[in-house]
């Protein structure tokens, strides 16, 4: 089996990013591309032009196929099944993501995922059939999520929020540079040794699953569009030659973890506890004093978060009013309750909407635009809202 029949034929420079991999009776030409490149946008329109395969597989799920067709996705958030569902978490990587790929987009002049328009592109206007072969991002992200050690979430949130908002920039040789498989593996390989959980799920797991997909596409030649970093494992995976590959396995968010879980009970357990424990050994004295203690730090706790996060005022209040109660109860939290009031006191317009991914980018750009803010809202009031908690504990103690 030939292993680069392009580059064996001395075709164009351009063209050297693509393997010919044979298959369960497929023909797959795999073009390992720079999510922002220009160079790359042209090598996927020669690459679909030149081959006229039956089918284009992009690397690109259905809710980051519907982005990328519809760029005012943002106007249909619906903001109150965010924070009602606890996907917020979810929904703040994304933002980051997108607009830390948005600020590389503009030093190269290049739109992000233009090379997956272009594919898309092409394969309408030629008319072949288009295959979407990625995992949902909104899976990926939980599993990674789940996955993750309280020390691990704070290096990927650290790294993002720095990617996000340092001013260093990245020059177009930067990024052909990084498309070569031996400096983008040198990457890899950091990567993994640092935070192997997060290159587990971002990039082996994805690995499988693309190169599961490209197998199932219907048509015998396929041209697979897919990013550079995932082209070596997923060429290994096609040369098995085996079409059973489970995808079912790694669609699956693993639950909660059993810590977590006795932490979320046990909290609000231990508070109960030391209040009647209060009532038992001191009397009702001693049990409405310690009442008062829970209720006076967490509602304090709560309502600085609120505060910090420039809460309107009867979002603190509603905040502090809440969170007595939503500390010991299992499925709510005053960021919850702040978050919804604020969405419902300062509704976002649509201009918050529409420049989400640009005010994301900077410090004054979280707190000035309105989605944004609310999400602020329900992470400051739930994290000092947390310390609140415990410090109420040793206190009930």
């Amino acid at each position: 089996m030939e292993d680069n029949e392009i580059q064996n034929e001395n075709r164009e420079p351009q063209l050297q990013n693509v393997d010919l991999i044979r298959a369960c009776g497929k023909e797959i030409f795999l073009v390992g591309t720079a999510h922002i490149s220009k160079s790359s946008v042209e090598l996927v329109k020669d690459v679909i032009n030149e081959k006229k395969p039956d089918v284009v597989a992009v690397e690109l799920c259905q809710s980051r196929f519907n982005s990328m067709k519809d760029p005012n996705r943002w106007k249909n958030m619906d903001l109150f099944s965010v924070i009602k569902q606890g996907t917020v978490y979810v929904l703040i990587v994304q933002l980051v993501l997108a607009a830390f790929q948005k600020k590389l987009g503009k030093n190269l002049n290049v739109a992000p995922g233009a090379e997956m328009m272009t594919a898309i592109e092409e394969a309408e206007k030629n008319n072949i059939q288009l295959a979407l072969i990625d995992r949902d991002i909104k899976i990926t992200l939980r599993r990674t999520w789940n996955k993750l050690g309280f020390i691990s979430m704070m290096k990927v949130v650290f790294a993002m929020i720095y990617g996000a908002f340092s001013d260093e920039k990245i020059g177009e040789e930067e990024i052909e540079r990084l498309k070569s498989t031996d400096a983008l593996e040198g990457i890899l390989q950091d990567f993994s040794k640092s935070l192997p959980v997060v290159r587990q799920v971002l990039i082996d797991e994805r690995d499988q699953y693309l190169a599961a997909k490209i197998l199932g596409a219907e048509g015998e030649k396929v041209v697979a569009i897919i990013g550079a970093g995932h082209a070596k494992g997923v060429k290994s995976w096609l040369e098995k030659n085996k079409n059973d590959i489970d995808v079912s396995s790694l669609e699956v968010i693993p639950p909660t973890k059993l810590l977590t879980r006795i932490l979320g009970l046990l909290i609000p357990a231990l508070a109960v506890f030391f209040i009647a424990y209060g009532f038992f050994t001191g009397g009702m004295d001693e049990g409405m004093d310690k009442i008062y203690t829970w209720c006076i730090v967490t509602a304090i706790a709560a309502g600085l978060g609120s505060i910090l996060a420039l809460a309107h005022p009867l979002t603190v209040i509603f905040a502090a009013i809440s969170a007595p109660i939503t500390t010991i109860h299992p499925l709510l939290t005053s960021g919850m309750v702040a978050g919804l009031s604020e969405a419902l006191l300062r509704k976002p317009k649509v201009k918050d909407l529409e420049t989400i991914t640009d005010d994301i980018a900077t410090f004054s750009g979280l707190f000035k635009n309105g989605v944004t803010r609310i999400l602020l809202v329900f992470l400051l009031t739930n994290a000092v809202g947390s310390l609140g908690t415990l410090l109420a504990l040793y206190l009930l103690k």
